[in-house]
């Protein structure tokens, strides 16, 4: 019978990051120890007012580094100083959980972080207060699936990372042990 695939960062999750994680909050049960719940990509396209083929490009690209289809978002309410209708394509996103999240992070931290033009790290204060981590890239181009050749236009996207950690510090640290490049303070 063949093995189950498992993602290596959650093996390196299993086991590098777990006994850490509780060797440092001392935590007492294995079920403490906080871990990433889902990554969600977002990516905001006000130029799909004026062209409406922006969407489909966005989302045919944010399908190539997740894996996995986005969904459209919609205004939810007009703005005429933007020239907004309610119910107007404005967005993508997509929520990755299990292997593909797993999957996105080691991909994110070992391929696409590195390649990011004068890195200096990864700013600390984009902790939500409840363990979540939200970061802004300014160009799609970073990840390897994406064509340079084949894009019409350079995008940017967020990408939040949520996890079980009750604490930023908690979050910090779960990170900091997966991998995840943070600035020196």
């Amino acid at each position: 019978m063949a093995e189950k695939y498992e993602p290596r960062m959650k093996k390196k999750y299993r086991e590098e990051v777990i006994p850490a994680l509780m060797k440092e909050f001392s935590y007492k049960n294995i079920m403490q120890v906080p871990k990433p719940q889902k990554v969600i990509l977002n990516m905001g396209l006000g130029e799909a007012i004026a062209n409406p083929k922006a969407i489909e490009e966005a989302t045919e690209q944010m399908a190539q580094i997740a894996g996995q289809r986005p969904v459209v978002t919609m205004a939810k309410k007009s703005i005429s100083a933007f020239k907004l209708r309610a119910k107007a394509r404005v967005g993508a996103k997509v929520t990755l959980r299990g292997a593909r999240m797993w999957e996105f992070i080691d991909r994110l931290i070992t391929l696409a972080i590195p390649r990011i033009r004068d890195f200096s790290g990864i700013s600390t204060k984009s902790f939500d207060g409840r363990g979540n981590f939200t970061m802004g890239l300014k160009e799609q181009i970073i990840f390897p699936e994406i064509n340079y050749d084949k894009i019409d236009r350079i995008r940017g996207m967020n990408i939040s990372i949520c996890t079980s950690a009750k604490t930023d510090e908690e979050a910090k640290m779960l990170l900091q042990f997966i991998g995840m490049p943070f600035r020196r303070s």
